[in-house]
Formats: C-alpha cells, sequence, structure tokens
C-alpha cells in the first residue's frame, strides 16, 4: 500500500527518515531515480541515512513501476520519494496510481519560479506540476507532518 509520495531533492533526511517514516508508520522507502539506481556510493549513503527499522529499495523508474504494479508492495507500509517531478508524472503515465502528491523541497539550478522558501523550479518541473494538474493528481506542499498541509498549484 502506497501510504505517501514526496518530491524532495534530498530524498531520505531527517525530515524523511524520522518524521514523515513515523507518521506514515513506513514499512519500505522506495527512492524512484534512474541515475540513482545504478550509483553505488549513493545508495549506501541512503541506506546509512534509512532508519534501520525501515526497508529502503533505489530503483529506476520502469523497475519500481512493474514491482509496484505486480503487487510486490502491497503488504507493506510504501513510501515513494522523487527527486523532480517529471518522475513521478512518467510513473504515473506508466501505470502506477499515486494517492496523492507531497511537493517537499525543491532546488534547480536553473530557477524560474519560487514557491516559498524551499521550492524553487525550473521550466521542466513547472511543465511536468502542469501535467500532473490536468491528471487530476491532488498535490500540496507540507514540509513535516505537524504542518497545516496547503494546495499546491503552478
Amino acid at each position: 500500500m502506497i501510504v505517501g509520495v514526496r518530491i524532495d531533492f534530498r530524498l531520505i533526511h531527517g525530515q524523511v527518515a524520522n518524521l514523515w517514516a513515523n507518521a506514515k508508520q513506513v514499512s519500505r522507502f522506495m527512492v524512484v531515480d534512474d541515475q540513482l539506481a545504478t550509483d553505488d556510493m549513493q545508495k549506501q549513503v541512503l541506506r546509512m541515512a534509512c532508519p534501520a527499522a525501515v526497508k529502503l529499495s533505489v530503483l529506476p523508474l520502469e523497475k519500481a513501476s512493474a514491482n509496484i504494479q505486480a503487487g510486490k508492495y502491497d503488504a507493506q507500509r510504501l513510501f515513494i520519494l522523487a527527486k523532480k517531478p517529471e518522475t513521478l508524472l512518467r510513473l504515473i503515465e506508466s501505470g502506477v496510481q499515486l494517492p496523492e502528491i507531497n511537493v517537499g523541497n525543491m532546488s534547480s539550478l536553473n530557477e524560474v519560479k519560487r514557491v516559498g522558501l524551499n521550492i524553487g523550479m525550473d521550466e521542466g518541473d513547472i511543465e511536468a506540476f502542469k501535467k500532473l494538474q490536468e491528471k487530476g493528481i491532488r498535490m500540496y506542499a507540507q514540509m513535516v507532518p505537524s504542518d497545516t498541509p496547503s494546495d499546491f498549484t503552478v
């Protein structure tokens, strides 16, 4: 069961590893990122940041989609993490049903739009968010579970 989906360029860090994992009773984090899935050093860093009681998968998009659709994580409390909205758009387009998307910390070298203190987007991010909106995906900004979520639109 997917219990959370978050865009956060930092992926697994204190807020996610402690606050979100506890609030959502996460049993597995899934980082969906084609590049990280082949980088053993970065995967090791993510493993070190992941709570000991929580399993971790770092997968390329196609394998993440296939595993989710095959029901591999149905008995677990799965929390999906991606750096960019485009990754989640592609995941949805591959057939994965996402309940909603929490837009966390985003940063871009080519930032063209800033939303609050923690979300900086480039043109590709804006386009992906527009497509997610067109698909009717509920998106909200919420940095930590104790914050009140606010609707997110571009």
